[in-house]
Protein backbone atom coordinates (compact mmCIF):
# COMPACT_ATOMS: atom_id res chain seq x y z
CA UNK A 1 0.00 0.00 0.00
CA UNK A 2 2.95 2.32 0.60
CA UNK A 3 4.55 1.84 -2.82
CA UNK A 4 1.28 2.65 -4.62
CA UNK A 5 0.80 6.03 -2.96
CA UNK A 6 2.68 9.16 -3.95
CA UNK A 7 3.34 11.43 -1.00
CA UNK A 8 3.71 15.11 -1.89
CA UNK A 9 4.49 17.93 0.52
CA UNK A 10 1.61 20.38 0.88
CA UNK A 11 -0.97 21.57 3.41
CA UNK A 12 -0.92 18.12 5.06
CA UNK A 13 2.60 17.09 6.17
CA UNK A 14 3.88 13.87 4.64
CA UNK A 15 4.16 12.14 8.02
CA UNK A 16 0.47 12.87 8.62
CA UNK A 17 -0.44 11.54 5.14
CA UNK A 18 1.31 8.28 5.97
CA UNK A 19 -0.34 8.08 9.39
CA UNK A 20 -3.74 8.73 7.80
CA UNK A 21 -3.11 6.01 5.21
CA UNK A 22 -2.43 3.45 7.94
CA UNK A 23 -5.42 4.69 9.96
CA UNK A 24 -7.66 4.30 6.91
CA UNK A 25 -6.31 0.79 6.42
CA UNK A 26 -7.35 -0.08 9.96
CA UNK A 27 -10.86 1.28 9.38
CA UNK A 28 -11.15 -0.61 6.08
CA UNK A 29 -10.01 -3.88 7.64
CA UNK A 30 -6.67 -4.08 5.84
CA UNK A 31 -5.06 -4.27 9.29
CA UNK A 32 -6.52 -5.98 12.34
CA UNK A 33 -5.71 -5.88 16.03
CA UNK A 34 -2.37 -7.55 16.71
CA UNK A 35 -1.04 -7.25 13.15
CA UNK A 36 2.63 -6.30 13.07
CA UNK A 37 3.57 -3.40 10.80
CA UNK A 38 6.76 -3.57 8.72
CA UNK A 39 9.88 -2.05 10.29
CA UNK A 40 10.01 1.71 9.99
CA UNK A 41 13.09 1.57 7.76
CA UNK A 42 11.24 -0.72 5.32
CA UNK A 43 8.22 1.60 5.24
CA UNK A 44 10.51 4.59 4.61
CA UNK A 45 12.09 2.77 1.68
CA UNK A 46 8.71 1.69 0.23
CA UNK A 47 7.21 5.17 0.62
CA UNK A 48 10.28 6.95 -0.69
CA UNK A 49 10.69 9.16 2.39
CA UNK A 50 13.28 9.49 5.13
CA UNK A 51 13.19 7.56 8.39
CA UNK A 52 12.43 10.66 10.48
CA UNK A 53 9.15 11.13 8.59
CA UNK A 54 8.09 7.57 9.38
CA UNK A 55 9.07 7.99 13.04
CA UNK A 56 6.80 11.03 13.26
CA UNK A 57 3.99 9.11 11.53
CA UNK A 58 4.24 6.30 14.08
CA UNK A 59 4.29 8.81 16.94
CA UNK A 60 1.07 10.28 15.54
CA UNK A 61 -0.53 6.82 15.34
CA UNK A 62 0.50 6.05 18.92
CA UNK A 63 -1.05 9.33 20.01
CA UNK A 64 -4.33 8.30 18.39
CA UNK A 65 -4.17 4.93 20.17
CA UNK A 66 -4.02 3.03 16.88
CA UNK A 67 -0.52 1.61 17.13
CA UNK A 68 1.61 0.46 20.04
CA UNK A 69 5.21 -0.66 20.28
CA UNK A 70 6.16 -3.87 22.09
CA UNK A 71 9.63 -5.13 22.85
CA UNK A 72 10.59 -7.89 20.46
CA UNK A 73 7.49 -7.41 18.31
CA UNK A 74 7.97 -3.97 16.80
CA UNK A 75 4.89 -1.84 16.11
CA UNK A 76 1.50 -3.56 16.14
CA UNK A 77 -2.10 -2.49 15.60
CA UNK A 78 -3.50 -1.68 19.04
CA UNK A 79 -6.77 -2.86 20.51
CA UNK A 80 -8.64 0.43 21.11
CA UNK A 81 -10.73 -1.14 23.86
CA UNK A 82 -7.57 -1.84 25.83
CA UNK A 83 -5.76 1.36 25.01
CA UNK A 84 -7.13 3.35 27.92
CA UNK A 85 -4.90 3.46 30.96
CA UNK A 86 -6.85 2.43 34.04
CA UNK A 87 -4.43 3.21 36.84
CA UNK A 88 -5.25 2.60 40.47
CA UNK A 89 -1.89 3.19 42.16
CA UNK A 90 0.23 6.35 41.94
CA UNK A 91 3.81 6.41 40.73
CA UNK A 92 6.12 7.09 43.66
CA UNK A 93 9.42 8.02 42.06
CA UNK A 94 11.86 10.64 43.25
CA UNK A 95 11.27 13.87 41.37
CA UNK A 96 7.97 12.73 39.81
CA UNK A 97 4.67 14.23 40.99
CA UNK A 98 1.84 11.92 39.95
CA UNK A 99 -1.44 13.83 39.67
CA UNK A 100 -3.16 11.10 37.65
CA UNK A 101 -4.66 9.09 40.54
CA UNK A 102 -7.09 10.09 43.28
CA UNK A 103 -5.46 10.35 46.69
CA UNK A 104 -6.68 11.80 49.99
CA UNK A 105 -5.67 15.42 50.41
CA UNK A 106 -5.18 14.98 54.17
CA UNK A 107 -3.97 12.31 56.61
CA UNK A 108 -7.26 12.41 58.48
CA UNK A 109 -8.01 8.76 57.80
CA UNK A 110 -4.63 7.57 59.08
CA UNK A 111 -5.00 9.65 62.23
CA UNK A 112 -8.49 8.30 62.89
CA UNK A 113 -7.33 4.75 62.19
CA UNK A 114 -4.47 5.05 64.67
CA UNK A 115 -6.96 6.12 67.34
CA UNK A 116 -9.52 3.48 66.46
CA UNK A 117 -7.45 0.30 66.01
CA UNK A 118 -6.55 -0.23 69.72
CA UNK A 119 -10.25 0.13 70.59
CA UNK A 120 -11.55 -2.58 68.25
CA UNK A 121 -10.97 -5.60 70.56
CA UNK A 122 -13.33 -4.00 73.08
CA UNK A 123 -16.10 -3.60 70.51
CA UNK A 124 -18.92 -6.11 71.01
CA UNK A 125 -18.82 -6.91 67.27
CA UNK A 126 -15.12 -7.79 67.31
CA UNK A 127 -15.65 -11.52 67.86
CA UNK A 128 -17.64 -11.80 64.63
CA UNK A 129 -14.66 -10.70 62.52
CA UNK A 130 -13.41 -14.29 62.21
CA UNK A 131 -16.68 -15.56 60.75
CA UNK A 132 -18.33 -15.56 57.35
CA UNK A 133 -21.02 -12.93 56.87
CA UNK A 134 -24.01 -12.57 54.60
CA UNK A 135 -23.04 -11.34 51.11
CA UNK A 136 -24.92 -8.07 51.62
CA UNK A 137 -22.72 -7.37 54.65
CA UNK A 138 -23.07 -7.45 58.45
CA UNK A 139 -26.34 -6.03 59.69
CA UNK A 140 -24.61 -3.51 61.95
CA UNK A 141 -22.57 -2.18 59.01
CA UNK A 142 -25.68 -1.83 56.88
CA UNK A 143 -27.39 0.10 59.68
CA UNK A 144 -24.45 2.48 60.03
CA UNK A 145 -24.23 3.04 56.28
CA UNK A 146 -27.99 3.59 56.08
CA UNK A 147 -27.73 6.35 58.66
CA UNK A 148 -24.78 7.93 56.82
CA UNK A 149 -26.42 7.65 53.39
CA UNK A 150 -29.60 9.03 54.91
CA UNK A 151 -27.74 12.27 55.54
CA UNK A 152 -25.74 12.16 52.28
CA UNK A 153 -28.33 10.86 49.83
CA UNK A 154 -31.63 11.29 51.64
CA UNK A 155 -32.56 7.60 52.01
CA UNK A 156 -32.19 5.66 55.28
CA UNK A 157 -33.15 2.02 54.70
CA UNK A 158 -30.70 -0.69 55.75
CA UNK A 159 -32.74 -3.42 54.04
CA UNK A 160 -31.90 -1.90 50.66
CA UNK A 161 -28.11 -1.75 51.22
CA UNK A 162 -25.36 -4.10 50.02
CA UNK A 163 -21.85 -3.49 51.41
CA UNK A 164 -19.15 -3.73 48.73
CA UNK A 165 -15.36 -3.64 48.35
CA UNK A 166 -15.44 -0.06 47.15
CA UNK A 167 -17.66 1.62 44.58
CA UNK A 168 -16.08 -0.12 41.57
CA UNK A 169 -16.93 -3.51 43.07
CA UNK A 170 -20.45 -2.23 43.70
CA UNK A 171 -20.76 -1.08 40.09
CA UNK A 172 -19.56 -4.47 38.85
CA UNK A 173 -22.13 -6.28 40.99
CA UNK A 174 -24.92 -3.97 39.83
CA UNK A 175 -24.14 -4.40 36.13
CA UNK A 176 -23.76 -8.15 36.59
CA UNK A 177 -27.17 -8.31 38.23
CA UNK A 178 -29.19 -6.09 35.91
CA UNK A 179 -27.65 -6.61 32.45
CA UNK A 180 -27.08 -9.52 30.12
CA UNK A 181 -24.50 -10.08 27.39
CA UNK A 182 -25.11 -7.67 24.52
CA UNK A 183 -27.24 -5.20 26.50
CA UNK A 184 -26.60 -1.49 26.07
CA UNK A 185 -25.60 0.96 28.79
CA UNK A 186 -25.69 4.71 28.16
CA UNK A 187 -23.27 7.20 29.70
CA UNK A 188 -21.89 10.68 29.18
CA UNK A 189 -19.71 10.83 26.08
CA UNK A 190 -16.85 11.61 28.47
CA UNK A 191 -17.11 9.75 31.75
CA UNK A 192 -15.45 7.68 34.50
CA UNK A 193 -13.15 5.18 32.81
CA UNK A 194 -14.11 2.30 35.12
CA UNK A 195 -17.53 1.94 33.48
CA UNK A 196 -15.89 1.29 30.12
CA UNK A 197 -13.62 -1.40 31.52
CA UNK A 198 -16.56 -3.12 33.21
CA UNK A 199 -18.77 -3.04 30.13
CA UNK A 200 -16.00 -4.61 28.06
CA UNK A 201 -15.46 -7.35 30.62
CA UNK A 202 -19.20 -8.13 30.72
CA UNK A 203 -19.65 -7.85 26.93
CA UNK A 204 -22.02 -4.90 27.27
CA UNK A 205 -22.29 -2.14 24.71
CA UNK A 206 -21.47 1.28 26.17
CA UNK A 207 -22.93 4.14 24.13
CA UNK A 208 -22.26 7.88 24.51
CA UNK A 209 -24.81 10.62 25.19
CA UNK A 210 -23.94 14.24 24.42
CA UNK A 211 -23.61 16.83 27.18
CA UNK A 212 -23.19 20.55 27.57
CA UNK A 213 -21.65 22.60 30.38
CA UNK A 214 -24.58 21.58 32.58
CA UNK A 215 -24.14 17.85 32.03
CA UNK A 216 -25.98 15.22 30.01
CA UNK A 217 -28.57 16.63 27.60
CA UNK A 218 -32.12 15.24 28.05
CA UNK A 219 -32.93 15.51 24.33
CA UNK A 220 -29.80 13.56 23.41
CA UNK A 221 -30.66 10.97 26.06
CA UNK A 222 -34.17 10.62 24.64
CA UNK A 223 -32.78 9.96 21.15
CA UNK A 224 -30.24 7.46 22.46
CA UNK A 225 -32.91 5.59 24.43
CA UNK A 226 -35.12 5.37 21.36
CA UNK A 227 -32.25 4.17 19.17
CA UNK A 228 -30.39 1.74 21.44
CA UNK A 229 -33.09 0.49 23.86
CA UNK A 230 -30.63 0.53 26.77
CA UNK A 231 -30.89 -1.46 29.97
CA UNK A 232 -29.31 1.25 32.13
CA UNK A 233 -28.09 4.83 32.25
CA UNK A 234 -24.83 5.44 34.10
CA UNK A 235 -24.49 8.87 35.72
CA UNK A 236 -21.93 10.61 37.93
CA UNK A 237 -24.19 13.49 39.03
CA UNK A 238 -21.95 15.22 41.59
CA UNK A 239 -18.46 16.54 40.80
CA UNK A 240 -18.46 14.45 37.66
CA UNK A 241 -15.36 12.45 36.87
CA UNK A 242 -13.58 13.91 34.93
CA UNK A 243 -15.35 17.21 34.11
CA UNK A 244 -16.37 18.20 37.72
CA UNK A 245 -19.90 19.12 36.52
CA UNK A 246 -22.65 18.81 39.14
CA UNK A 247 -26.16 18.29 37.78
CA UNK A 248 -28.81 20.74 38.90
CA UNK A 249 -32.13 19.55 40.32
CA UNK A 250 -33.81 20.64 37.08
CA UNK A 251 -31.42 18.64 34.90
CA UNK A 252 -31.83 15.57 37.11
CA UNK A 253 -35.61 15.79 36.85
CA UNK A 254 -35.44 16.09 33.07
CA UNK A 255 -33.13 13.07 32.75
CA UNK A 256 -35.27 11.00 35.12
CA UNK A 257 -38.40 11.78 33.09
CA UNK A 258 -36.69 10.52 29.94
CA UNK A 259 -35.49 7.22 31.39
CA UNK A 260 -38.82 6.62 33.11
CA UNK A 261 -40.57 7.03 29.76
CA UNK A 262 -38.27 4.44 28.18
CA UNK A 263 -38.20 2.00 31.10
CA UNK A 264 -34.48 2.43 31.78
CA UNK A 265 -32.73 1.95 35.12
CA UNK A 266 -30.48 4.72 36.48
CA UNK A 267 -27.12 3.71 37.98
CA UNK A 268 -26.17 6.72 40.10
CA UNK A 269 -22.45 6.69 40.93
CA UNK A 270 -22.41 9.42 43.58
CA UNK A 271 -19.13 8.78 45.38
CA UNK A 272 -18.14 12.47 45.35
CA UNK A 273 -21.42 13.66 46.86
CA UNK A 274 -20.23 13.92 50.52
CA UNK A 275 -17.55 16.42 49.49
CA UNK A 276 -20.02 18.98 48.12
CA UNK A 277 -22.12 20.72 50.74
CA UNK A 278 -24.63 22.47 48.48
CA UNK A 279 -25.98 19.77 46.20
CA UNK A 280 -29.52 18.91 45.12
CA UNK A 281 -31.32 15.74 46.20
CA UNK A 282 -29.91 12.46 44.93
CA UNK A 283 -31.83 10.64 42.23
CA UNK A 284 -32.28 7.72 44.62
CA UNK A 285 -34.28 10.05 46.86
CA UNK A 286 -36.46 11.57 44.13
CA UNK A 287 -36.80 8.45 41.91
CA UNK A 288 -36.11 5.47 44.19
CA UNK A 289 -37.97 2.90 42.09
CA UNK A 290 -35.73 3.36 39.03
CA UNK A 291 -32.41 4.26 40.68
CA UNK A 292 -29.52 2.18 42.01
CA UNK A 293 -27.29 4.45 44.08
CA UNK A 294 -23.59 3.72 44.57
CA UNK A 295 -21.65 5.41 47.35
CA UNK A 296 -18.42 4.82 49.21
CA UNK A 297 -15.60 6.20 51.30
CA UNK A 298 -12.79 6.05 48.73
CA UNK A 299 -13.10 9.60 47.40
CA UNK A 300 -14.19 11.38 50.56
CA UNK A 301 -12.20 9.45 53.21
CA UNK A 302 -9.53 7.13 51.75
CA UNK A 303 -9.34 4.62 48.88
CA UNK A 304 -7.26 2.22 50.96
CA UNK A 305 -10.26 1.36 53.15
CA UNK A 306 -12.01 -0.32 50.18
CA UNK A 307 -15.49 0.29 51.51
CA UNK A 308 -18.53 1.04 49.38
CA UNK A 309 -22.27 0.54 49.38
CA UNK A 310 -25.09 0.00 46.93
CA UNK A 311 -28.55 1.32 47.74
CA UNK A 312 -31.01 -0.43 45.44
CA UNK A 313 -34.74 -0.98 44.97
CA UNK A 314 -35.72 -3.94 47.17
CA UNK A 315 -36.51 -6.08 44.15
CA UNK A 316 -32.84 -5.93 43.08
CA UNK A 317 -31.10 -6.37 46.45
CA UNK A 318 -30.98 -10.18 46.35
CA UNK A 319 -29.66 -10.26 42.76
CA UNK A 320 -26.90 -7.72 43.50
CA UNK A 321 -25.93 -9.58 46.70
CA UNK A 322 -25.80 -12.81 44.71
CA UNK A 323 -23.32 -11.25 42.28
CA UNK A 324 -21.14 -10.19 45.20
CA UNK A 325 -21.31 -13.70 46.68
CA UNK A 326 -20.24 -15.20 43.34
CA UNK A 327 -17.42 -12.67 43.05
CA UNK A 328 -15.90 -12.77 46.55
CA UNK A 329 -18.41 -14.51 48.89
CA UNK A 330 -18.58 -11.47 51.19
CA UNK A 331 -16.69 -8.29 51.98
CA UNK A 332 -14.10 -8.02 54.76
CA UNK A 333 -15.85 -7.67 58.14
CA UNK A 334 -12.74 -5.94 59.49
CA UNK A 335 -13.06 -3.17 56.92
CA UNK A 336 -16.77 -3.04 57.68
CA UNK A 337 -16.15 -2.63 61.41
CA UNK A 338 -13.54 0.07 60.85
CA UNK A 339 -15.91 1.98 58.55
CA UNK A 340 -18.84 1.47 60.93
CA UNK A 341 -16.92 2.77 63.92
CA UNK A 342 -15.64 5.74 61.93
CA UNK A 343 -19.21 6.61 60.99
CA UNK A 344 -20.56 6.08 64.51
CA UNK A 345 -17.74 7.95 66.26
CA UNK A 346 -17.91 10.96 63.93
CA UNK A 347 -14.53 10.36 62.31
CA UNK A 348 -16.00 10.23 58.80
CA UNK A 349 -17.70 13.62 59.17
CA UNK A 350 -14.49 15.19 60.49
CA UNK A 351 -12.34 13.64 57.76
CA UNK A 352 -14.76 14.76 55.04
CA UNK A 353 -14.81 18.30 56.40
CA UNK A 354 -11.02 18.36 56.48
CA UNK A 355 -10.81 17.07 52.94
CA UNK A 356 -13.35 19.63 51.75
CA UNK A 357 -11.36 22.48 53.28
CA UNK A 358 -8.06 21.22 51.88
CA UNK A 359 -9.50 20.76 48.40
CA UNK A 360 -10.76 24.33 48.57
CA UNK A 361 -7.27 25.58 49.38
CA UNK A 362 -5.73 23.51 46.61
CA UNK A 363 -8.28 24.61 44.04
CA UNK A 364 -7.33 28.19 44.90
CA UNK A 365 -3.77 27.31 43.90
CA UNK A 366 -5.12 25.93 40.61
CA UNK A 367 -6.92 29.20 39.88
CA UNK A 368 -3.80 31.19 40.73
CA UNK A 369 -1.25 29.19 38.73
CA UNK A 370 -3.46 28.34 35.74
CA UNK A 371 -5.24 31.69 35.45
CA UNK A 372 -6.23 32.11 31.81
CA UNK A 373 -6.24 28.37 31.05
CA UNK A 374 -9.47 26.57 30.19
CA UNK A 375 -10.03 24.86 33.55
CA UNK A 376 -13.28 23.23 34.66
CA UNK A 377 -13.38 22.67 38.38
CA UNK A 378 -15.17 23.12 41.70
CA UNK A 379 -13.81 24.14 45.10
CA UNK A 380 -14.92 20.79 46.58
CA UNK A 381 -13.49 18.66 43.78
CA UNK A 382 -10.65 16.17 44.07
CA UNK A 383 -9.61 17.00 40.51
CA UNK A 384 -9.97 19.47 37.66
CA UNK A 385 -10.46 19.13 33.91
CA UNK A 386 -7.90 21.01 31.82
CA UNK A 387 -9.03 21.63 28.26
CA UNK A 388 -6.05 21.95 25.96
CA UNK A 389 -5.35 24.66 23.40
CA UNK A 390 -4.29 23.92 19.84
CA UNK A 391 -2.20 22.12 18.77
CA UNK A 392 -2.16 19.86 21.85
CA UNK A 393 -3.87 16.48 21.90
CA UNK A 394 -4.57 14.70 25.17
CA UNK A 395 -2.13 11.81 24.85
CA UNK A 396 0.65 14.05 23.57
CA UNK A 397 0.18 16.49 26.44
CA UNK A 398 0.14 13.69 29.02
CA UNK A 399 3.38 12.30 27.57
CA UNK A 400 4.98 15.74 27.50
CA UNK A 401 4.00 16.36 31.13
CA UNK A 402 5.43 12.99 32.15
CA UNK A 403 8.70 13.82 30.43
CA UNK A 404 9.12 16.81 32.76
CA UNK A 405 8.04 15.01 35.91
CA UNK A 406 4.26 15.41 36.24
CA UNK A 407 1.67 12.68 35.78
CA UNK A 408 -1.80 13.57 34.45
CA UNK A 409 -4.50 11.37 32.95
CA UNK A 410 -5.23 11.78 29.24
CA UNK A 411 -8.80 12.68 28.35
CA UNK A 412 -8.81 9.80 25.86
CA UNK A 413 -9.27 7.25 28.66
CA UNK A 414 -12.61 8.88 29.55
CA UNK A 415 -14.03 8.89 26.03
CA UNK A 416 -16.97 6.64 25.18
CA UNK A 417 -16.34 5.95 21.49
CA UNK A 418 -13.81 7.50 19.14
CA UNK A 419 -16.05 10.38 18.08
CA UNK A 420 -16.07 11.89 21.59
CA UNK A 421 -12.33 11.95 22.33
CA UNK A 422 -11.63 15.23 24.16
CA UNK A 423 -8.51 17.35 23.96
CA UNK A 424 -8.19 17.57 27.73
CA UNK A 425 -6.53 15.97 30.75
CA UNK A 426 -7.70 15.24 34.28
CA UNK A 427 -5.48 16.51 37.07
CA UNK A 428 -5.94 15.36 40.68
CA UNK A 429 -5.19 18.10 43.18
CA UNK A 430 -5.23 15.80 46.20
CA UNK A 431 -2.59 13.52 44.69
CA UNK A 432 0.28 15.91 45.43
CA UNK A 433 1.98 15.12 48.74
CA UNK A 434 1.86 18.78 49.74
CA UNK A 435 0.47 22.12 48.52
CA UNK A 436 4.03 23.05 47.59
CA UNK A 437 4.34 19.98 45.38
CA UNK A 438 1.00 20.84 43.80
CA UNK A 439 2.08 24.39 42.99
CA UNK A 440 5.35 23.15 41.51
CA UNK A 441 3.53 20.58 39.37
CA UNK A 442 0.96 23.10 38.16
CA UNK A 443 3.70 25.56 37.22
CA UNK A 444 5.30 22.78 35.18
CA UNK A 445 1.98 22.09 33.42
CA UNK A 446 1.60 25.81 32.72
CA UNK A 447 5.04 25.82 31.08
CA UNK A 448 4.16 22.80 28.95
CA UNK A 449 0.94 24.47 27.83
CA UNK A 450 2.88 27.53 26.72
CA UNK A 451 5.66 25.59 24.99
CA UNK A 452 5.98 24.62 21.36
CA UNK A 453 4.61 21.08 21.13
CA UNK A 454 7.30 20.21 18.61
CA UNK A 455 9.93 20.50 21.34
CA UNK A 456 8.36 17.54 23.10
CA UNK A 457 7.71 15.57 19.92
CA UNK A 458 11.46 15.37 19.39
CA UNK A 459 11.76 13.71 22.81
CA UNK A 460 9.33 10.85 22.00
Amino acid sequence: MFEKTKFVAGDVPIYRQIADLIADGIVQGKFTVGDRLPPQRDIARMAGVNLTTITRAFADLQERGLVESRAGRGSIIADPSLNASFKSAPVDEQGFIDLSVNRPATTGYLQALATLMPQLPQDKRYASLQDFHAPEGPGWAREAVAEWLGRAAGVNDASRIIITNGAQNGLACVLGAIARQGDTVLADAVTYQGIGALCRSLDLSLRPVAADRGGMLPDSLDKACAEFKPRALFLVPTLHNPTTITLTAERKRALAEVVRKHGVLIVEDDVYRPLKADVSAALVATDPDITVHIGGLSKCVAPGLRFGAVLAPKALVADIAAMLRINCWSTSPLNALIATRMIEDGHVDRIVQGQREEFGRRQAVVRDVLAGADVWTDDASTHFWLRLPEPWHANAFARAAAQVGVGVLSGEVFAVGRDSVPHAVRVNVGAARSPEDLRRALETLRDVLAADRRVYETMI
